[in-house]
């Protein structure tokens, strides 16, 4: 399993994926092998989720180094070495020990994962060097009409793309509409080929987190919306929904005393605070500090109804926070477009709110009513059963037949 993200990394929920996977495959006859990269490659680790990788799971850790930190004079470095991401440096190493560790365990599958383009390289060129079939987790779409927005990635990133498309036994997305994109894209590939396995939740991560008891009743108190994990500033641009927040504000239909709104590890805190005080909502919206996995879900479980932001840009993307927001089983307000695949999951399994998060007046004028019914408690909640479909287990079967119809039926 070739896949950057793996602890000790620590930023996002990507790592989540491919770790599940690696503790629940072998409850299906699987037995993981992980190659990943150093650490010092990491923008961040920690120590939370080490005690979550099994025992008798084999990881190797490839050298890589990071151009934008390791590679840098004053600042710059030369583009060639961060095509087609900055961790290019990381195939080397990988190519490498991956050939090292075939020789070693023998696999019968190969299996990269994106959103790093680099493990796609690296699983292409074990795959052509070694004839294993290979499974690509693209997750998301690895090039969009304007993405990436630089010229030479875009070009590079298509490039593995193509190659991937042409060579991979299978090709796994997280989202039925990608699915469709890339079956228009490459009039070669078949629906055969493609696989849907969406993102989720793992129930363990929730043992001992009360998700719907210890939040206090009202009695005066604001109502409190959280979320929690990255705002990026185009694909979960806020604007709009602070700028109906300061409106709302201005019109004295809600204040401090109404409602809180924590955003939790946010990132581009600078810029964010600086917005708050210009639209001087910063007593209504507060910026807080990254914690542990545990104790943000232990967060979410405190919290009133919990916030989605998706634009429009990533209509084809489901953040995979919402599969764990909807395990909580408590009112969402979503803010994204009904016409993308997050939107098309929260009708599926109810419980949220949605309105569409670049319009502004809509939010305006959903906001004071989502609030009102959070406060009567009329606001309707996830279907459990809907939300049971998504667990990290179920991911695991699904891989695991995947993979079984790769391999000669005795070997399987």
């Amino acid at each position: 399993m070739v896949a950057f993200h793996y602890p000790p990394y620590e930023v996002g929920s990507g790592v989540h994926r491919t770790l599940k996977l690696s503790r629940y495959l072998p409850n299906y006859g699987w037995q993981p092998i992980v190659l990943t990269a150093h650490p010092r490659a990491y923008e961040k680790v920690g120590k939370e989720l080490i005690s979550e990788i099994p025992q008798d799971v084999a990881v190797n850790r490839a050298f890589a180094l990071d151009a934008a930190r390791h590679l840098s004079f004053r600042g710059r470095y030369m583009r060639v070495a961060a095509l087609p991401d900055q961790w290019a440096s990381w195939w080397l190493g990988a190519v490498c020990s991956g050939l090292r560790l075939i020789r070693k365990y023998r696999p019968e599958i190969l299996w990269s994962t994106y959103p790093i383009a680099t493990a796609h390289l690296i699983g292409l060129t074990l795959h052509r060097l070694s004839s294993i079939p290979w499974v690509a987790d693209f997750r998301d779409s690895m090039t969009e009409e304007n993405y990436p927005r630089d010229k030479w990635s875009w070009k590079t990133y298509r490039w593995i793309e193509k190659l991937t498309v042409k060579h991979a036994a299978r090709l796994v997305f997280t989202t039925s509409s990608t699915i469709e994109m890339y079956l228009e894209r490459y009039p070669q590939l078949t629906r055969e080929r493609c696989l849907l396995i969406p993102n989720g939740y793992d129930e363990d991560d929730f043992t001992g987190v009360q998700t719907s008891a210890n939040v206090p009743p009202f009695n005066g108190r604001p109502v409190r919306l959280l979320h929690a994990g990255l705002l990026y500033t185009d694909e979960r641009d806020p604007r709009a929904f602070f700028s109906a927040l300061s409106r709302l504000k201005k019109e004295s239909a809600i204040s401090r005393n109404d409602v809180r709104i924590d955003l939790r590890a946010s990132g581009s805190e600078d810029y964010y605070k600086r917005l708050l005080k210009e639209l001087a909502i910063d007593d209504l919206v507060h910026l807080l500090p990254a914690i542990s996995h545990r104790e943000a879900l232990e967060d979410c479980a405190a919290a009133d109804a919990l916030l989605l932001f998706q634009a429009a840009s990533c209509n084809h993307q489901i953040p995979a926070k919402a599969y764990e927001y909807l395990r909580f089983g408590k009112p969402i307000l979503a803010l994204t477009p009904l016409q993308g695949d997050t939107a098309k999951l929260l009708v599926e399994t109810d419980g949220a709110t949605i309105v569409d998060l670049a319009r502004d007046e809509e939010i305006y004028r959903t906001v004071p009513l989502f609030l009102k019914s959070l406060r009567d408690k009329t606001h309707r909640l996830p279907n459990p059963d809907q939300a049971n479909r998504y667990s990290r287990k179920h991911q695991a079967y699904q891989v695991s037949e995947c993979l079984s119809e790769l391999v000669p039926q005795g070997n399987a």
